[in-house]
């Protein structure tokens, strides 16, 4: 099974590519997904969260409280590598268990991990492939502002609390641009399926 990294910058249209890949035949997994499955009630992961950063960031029902723990690592990059560094062997282990079994009922497929922070977390280095969704910067700000209801400033912090896109590209096997919209960016994703299906035969 061909394994497939895709991510990108905050707001630049990575879930529409997933989308599309997921429509043409890809198996696809969202880490966004993985990271809410590990620290479910009463896991490992949820556990050593609240050891690190204190039962604050959990709701009454003892859940995770995510807009706790988003402000409180946000503003703060030590607290924010914490954070990775505890959640990402959990992300990682369940994502390669999910391979596997995919593997086992597809092997001639292609599976597509989505994932914000794999390049950050050196992820990408278990896939065999890399795509890197981008759009112009101007584009990536405004679709940030619309999307998530964000100040100018807001935005503009939030993007650069992330690693850069130019930076991003340079680990790239394929890269999408998506600052035209969907329809190009659609054919593009489209034309970068047709070449990894050609590595698959």
């Amino acid at each position: 099974m061909l394994r497939v990294g895709l991510t990108g910058s905050i707001a630049v249209g990575k879930s529409f590519v997933s989308s599309v890949l997921a429509e043409l035949g890809c198996r696809v997994l969202d880490a966004d997904a993985t990271a809410r499955e590990v620290v479910a009630l009463n896991s490992p992961a949820l556990q050593n969260l609240v050891a690190k950063f204190g039962p604050e960031i959990l709701k009454r029902d003892g859940t995770l409280d995510r807009a706790a723990l988003g402000a409180l690592v946000f503003a703060d990059p030590a607290k924010r590598a914490s954070l990775n560094s505890i959640l990402h062997p959990y992300i990682i282990a369940e994502q390669d268990q999910q391979l596997r079994e995919w593997e086992a009922v597809d092997p001639n497929g292609i599976a597509v991990v989505d994932a914000a922070l794999m390049i950050e977390s050196g992820g990408y280095k278990r896939f065999d492939k890399l795509i890197v969704v981008h759009c112009d910067s101007d584009v990536q700000l405004q679709r940030l502002m619309g999307r998530d209801n964000l100040g100018h400033d807001e935005a503009k912090r939030r993007i650069a609390a992330q690693m850069s896109q130019d930076e991003k590209k340079k680990f790239a096997d394929y890269l999408i641009d998506t600052t035209d919209g969907f329809e190009p960016a659609r054919q593009r994703t489209k034309d970068v399926y047709d070449e990894l299906r050609a590595l698959t035969r």
